[in-house]
């Protein structure tokens, strides 16, 4: 929400989705931090999509979380980028959909239909990427999630330092 303006009330809903926004951003900078390029192209099994398809599923539905709040919803299902490019393309959507819920602008859905929908879904691919880390050995710590320095509205790459991690 637009916090200069003194006289506007905020959404607790809509605040706690900026949250689980910013939770989303966290999990997901630890989940691609420091993977090498060869990362992306890591298949765990014939049937099994690579992270760099994960990854691009996941702006697909950041996009998708977007359109829903303007009331225009649209799907696109696009091919992976190059890692970094990716990698970048998640920030970026993630700071389009945050700063559309920090505005004035109305939701067009509720609160609970954008988490459940395209923000639950992000959350579970970024697990998938997290175990991914590990099968191909590049593993991430573990971290207690809980005491993690998550903010409504940092959304971008860098992420504050863990307050306790774990093997």
């Amino acid at each position: 929400m637009n916090n200069s303006d003194p006289k506007r009330e905020s959404d607790p809903k809509r605040e706690l989705l900026r949250h689980a926004v910013a939770t989303l951003a966290y999990r997901g900078a630890k989940a691609v931090r420091g993977a090498p390029n060869s990362f992306a192209s890591f298949r765990a099994s014939k049937t099994t999509r690579t992270p760099a398809q994960i990854l691009a599923h996941i702006g697909d539905l950041l996009d998708w979380a977007l359109s829903i709040a303007k009331g225009a919803e649209t799907w696109n299902n696009s091919e992976p980028l190059s890692w970094p490019q990716d990698v970048d393309r998640f920030h970026s959507v993630l700071g389009n959909f945050d700063d559309y819920l920090s505005s004035d602008n109305e939701l067009a859905a509720s609160c609970e239909r954008l988490f459940q929908g395209p923000i639950a879904d992000a959350l579970t691919h970024v697990g998938q990427l997290t175990m991914l880390r590990r099968i191909a050995g590049e593993p991430i710590k573990g971290e207690n999630y809980s005491r993690a320095k998550i903010e409504a509205g940092r959304v971008g790459a860098e992420q504050g330092a863990p307050k306790r991690e774990f093997d």
